[in-house]
């Protein structure tokens, strides 16, 4: 799941940013509005957890602007601003969920997984092809029934590829969909996971490289 928060408090955005990243989920961080309008126009992101009350552009106008694009990315409003008023405000702009602040952490991270869920076309939460199947409510996977102890970027990169059913996906589209703006787009990192993947995933190979293409199960 890729998530972009948005928030001028540096510590509060820098602190969720850490705590979903330990949650398996890939995070970028705005601290303006304008800024996140712009990560929003070029990223694809499956959940924007946004304040309102943003320097740039207001958290509002970045909540119109994405809704006014047709995105799926889901905003999660997380704001001060706790009026009843206030609330259907948020909503009405194309809000997806509200939470108030001070909030409790473990509900903001369900909060985020819910919608997450709701950012892409319904799929069955356990994955499976040729013997290999991944969990991805416990974030396990396994093939022929072995256990595999994969690392959170393996997890993602075989999750995607398993959610491809087949399709060729592109080390671009694993870029973007597993790790987050921080990453070099020109890193070996899709090439190295792939390789470490395939050793835990042990014989026959199942993953197929597609020569200046990308790769597919």
């Amino acid at each position: 799941m890729r998530v972009l928060v948005v928030d001028d408090e540096t510590s509060l955005a820098d602190l969720l940013a850490k705590g979903l990243c330990r949650q398996d989920m890939a995070v970028d961080v705005a601290y303006r509005g304008d800024d996140a309008d712009e990560l929003l126009s070029v990223n694809d992101y499956d959940v924007v957890v946004l304040d309102r009350d943003l320097p740039g552009l207001h958290g509002d106008e970045v909540a119109r602007r994405l809704a006014a694009r047709g995105a799926l990315t889901r905003i999660l409003m997380l704001t001060a601003a706790t009026t009843l008023a206030d609330r259907v405000h948020g909503l009405e702009l194309g809000a997806d969920d509200y939470l108030a602040k001070p909030f409790e952490y473990p509900e903001l991270v369900a909060r985020v997984r819910a919608l997450g869920r709701r950012s892409v076309p319904p799929v069955a939460p356990v994955l499976e092809r040729d013997g290999i199947v991944v969990d991805s409510n416990r974030r396990i996977g396994t093939r022929d029934g072995r256990p595999l102890d994969l690392t959170s970027k393996e997890l993602g990169v075989l999750e995607v590829l398993l959610r491809a059913d087949g399709r060729i996906v592109s080390s671009e589209e694993l870029l973007e969909k597993v790790w987050d703006m921080n990453v070099d787009p020109f890193t070996a990192a899709v090439r190295v996971t792939v390789s470490k993947l395939r050793k835990k995933l042990g014989q026959p190979d199942p993953i197929r490289t597609v020569p200046g293409c990308g790769y597919a199960l």
